[in-house]
């Protein structure tokens, strides 16, 4: 039976999408006391994954009432370390980025992507607030009032304003006529964890090759998670080797840091791969996390673009519902887009150009890149700045991202 909204005001605010970054959303917005309703089919049991979460991304999950259930599974991340492995007549020099040097402790902390899901679902399914519905998502029909979705079983629902976090085939910006535009990199992702040898000391390292970044992330205790990205062909012949051959090529390509890989746990592969949006907002749906940007999987920035998208989003939503305001009107979802536009735009643009000049070369393009590194190796005041412009959201941050209530 349909269950329609009499004002925009007083409907459930609708998030679409189970993932890390619709779960934050739904969650954040609910702990407000906005009633939410998120559709959000099962996880997908067999995610290999794990996500470095960044400072601010672990005030969001402070702020969603899970970090405490998450910080002996994660990692910190003290130490990132970036080495030129091109093999190049111009090779950069090797770049350490150390926490202590900005203070506040850790960088951030990897966790794997299974363990954080279920930890933001179980929150979900305490939260009165929230309600879960495993429906999928049918229809989403836009209109001056509220958003109408239909569930595939026929059911349906009016909302004031929909957070669509539900991909990079989000069918919701679609609806709201947002125009996405995706690029192909000509690269492979490699992701798995491992067991190894040699203690890793909460240091992550980034290997740049001339096929891209071959990243040693650290897991609790002698393990850590591997993002290795190659060519197409190159990634083929790595997902075909046994796991013996697999450790001992990653031993070799990593110069034996981490002394011998032990153990190798199950693999998965994806393309590589850029999207831009030409809003983040319309019609009273916004966008979160990949149904607005993705970004190659360099320097830990996807899912905490999406934890700064729910953290923003989840700040304005509350204000209107305190102050008995439309929470999908127009003004706030300029005010989304204008707040969010800036921070994706650079992070994109930056992740972008570093790796299309590991990729190229071009030897002007290559020297560039070298004298890039070797200026942060060497100046302290630049290498600092960028490490709190990695970490931080450009601006004023959300409250959430400082740590302040909501």
């Amino acid at each position: 039976m349909a269950r329609m909204a009499k004002h925009p005001s007083s409907g459930e605010i609708v998030t679409v999408g189970g993932g890390p970054a619709g779960l934050a959303t739904a969650l954040l917005i609910a702990s407000a006391g906005v009633p939410v309703r998120l559709f959000a089919p099962p996880a997908d049991p067999n995610d290999t994954r794990t996500t470095a979460l960044l400072r601010g991304s672990v005030e969001v999950l402070k702020a969603a009432g899970v970090w405490n259930k998450l910080a002996g599974d994660a990692a910190p991340l003290n130490v990132m370390r970036i080495v030129d492995a091109t093999g190049r007549l111009l090779r950069a020099p090797e770049v350490t980025f150390d926490c202590r040097e900005i203070g506040g402790g850790p960088f951030g902390y990897n966790v794997k992507n299974g363990i954080l899901v279920a930890a933001l679902e179980n929150r979900a399914a305490a939260v009165t607030s929230l309600s879960v519905d495993r429906r999928k998502i049918a229809v989403v029909t836009p209109g001056e009032q509220a958003v109408r979705l239909e569930t595939e079983d026929g059911a349906a629902f009016s909302t004031p304003l929909v957070a669509a976090a539900d991909g990079r085939n989000s069918p919701c910006r679609k609806a709201a006529g947002i125009t996405a535009s995706e690029g192909r990199y000509e690269q492979m992702a490699l992701a798995f964890n491992i067991a190894h040898e040699i203690d890793h000391d909460n240091v992550s390292t980034e290997f740049h090759t001339d096929s891209g970044p071959l990243t040693f992330v650290p897991l609790p205790g002698r393990a850590s998670s591997i993002v290795w990205v190659v060519r197409p062909a190159e990634a083929r012949r790595l997902m075909a080797l046994d796991d013996a051959a697999l450790a001992e090529e990653l031993r070799q390509r990593s110069y034996a840091i981490l002394g011998d890989v032990l153990a190798v746990g199950p693999r998965a592969a994806f393309p590589i791969s850029v999207l831009t949006v030409s809003a983040m907002a319309a019609r009273r749906i916004v966008l979160i996390g990949e149904a607005g940007h993705v970004v190659p999987p360099i320097g830990a920035q996807g899912l905490n673009l999406g934890f700064r998208d729910a953290a923003n989003l989840a700040e304005l939503v509350a204000d209107a519902w305190r102050a008995g305001k439309d929470p999908g009107d127009k003004a706030l979802l300029e005010t989304y887009a204008g707040r969010r536009r800036a921070d994706v735009k650079a992070r994109t643009t930056a992740i972008d150009l570093l790796n299309r000049s590991v990729l190229s070369g071009f030897l002007p393009l290559q020297a560039a890149r070298g004298a890039g590194l070797y200026l942060l190796q060497r100046l302290g005041p630049l290498r600092r700045l960028i490490m709190e412009l990695g970490i931080e959201e450009p601006g004023t941050a959300s409250r959430i991202m400082r740590g302040e209530p909501l």
